[in-house]
């Protein structure tokens, strides 16, 4: 029974990826294929895949409008996931001499409700962009927890005691403050989760985006962004998770997490 229901899942979730929950855990942060290239650092679930350039050309440096002082980058994203992304740059970013340079959230989720994303980090020295694209890969499996997945659509909550540069340049996080995140396809029912969030707790909205308001790519999704005190912000997110399941859960079968929830 439990691989049927997750068999579903991976269809909205992580539709490429198959196999027990075991064989997921063991190819996070680990490349499927090493292609023996300096460029590659290793791939995680979501179709992530990690990259690292040590000198930019120069053209491209100005193209991509790059401060002239990071001569190398980190490349970091997937095809499903944008929060779990974000969480672990933000991780990445405490851990390293390295900086965000820019978070896109393009319109993907392999032809699912959400996004993909694409995450640029910014090093004088490509040991230290090799470095974070390492320490975010690694983060995924933990980032991935809490987010839930069913036939119908996904559900996606984060916590993070300390915002770093990637919660501030994604949502505008205040750096060293407790940050929060409620994701909910169909978005109908990520507006109810909103509710819910800022109902349960003392706790301020950073940022509320739906599908024609910005912030979404016009993806089938609400999300919002909020920071606070950490215990305050830890119980709007529990609310609305509860609420989520169980709203979700109408649509499908009970909506699973792919890895082991942490919040």
């Amino acid at each position: 029974m439990k691989d049927q229901l997750m068999d579903k899942i991976m269809e909205e979730v992580m539709k490429k990826m198959e196999g027990s929950n075991e064989e997921v855990a063991e190819n996070v942060g680990a490349a499927f294929e090493n292609p023996g290239m300096t460029e590659f650092v290793g791939t995680a679930m979501g179709n992530t895949i990690g990259l690292v350039i040590a000198n930019v050309d120069h053209n491209l440096h100005e193209a991509m409008k790059i401060d002239k002082k990071y001569r190398s980058i980190g490349i970091f994203g997937g095809r499903t996931g944008a929060g779990p992304q974000i969480m672990a740059a933000d991780e990445a970013v405490k851990a390293t001499n390295t900086e965000i340079i820019s978070i896109e959230l393009p319109r993907d989720t392999e032809g699912g409700a959400g996004h993909g994303s694409l995450i640029i980090f910014g090093a004088e020295d490509v040991s230290d962009a090799r470095r974070a694209v390492e320490v975010a890969l690694k983060e995924l499996e933990r980032t991935f927890g809490d987010v839930y997945g069913n036939e119908a659509g996904h559900l996606e909550f984060q916590y993070t005691a300390r915002a770093s540069y990637a919660c501030e340049k994604a949502f505008g996080a205040p750096l060293g403050k407790a940050f929060g995140l409620t994701v909910a396809a169909p978005a109908t029912i990520g507006v109810v989760l909103a509710d819910t969030a800022v109902k349960a707790a003392n706790v301020d909205i950073l940022a509320y985006s739906s599908p024609g308001n910005g912030g979404t790519s016009f993806s089938n999704e609400v999300i919002l962004a909020f920071s606070g005190d950490s215990g305050a912000v830890r119980q709007a997110i529990i609310a609305a998770r509860e609420v989520g399941i169980k709203l979700l859960g109408t649509l499908g079968a009970k909506p699973e997490s792919a890895t082991t929830p942490y919040i």
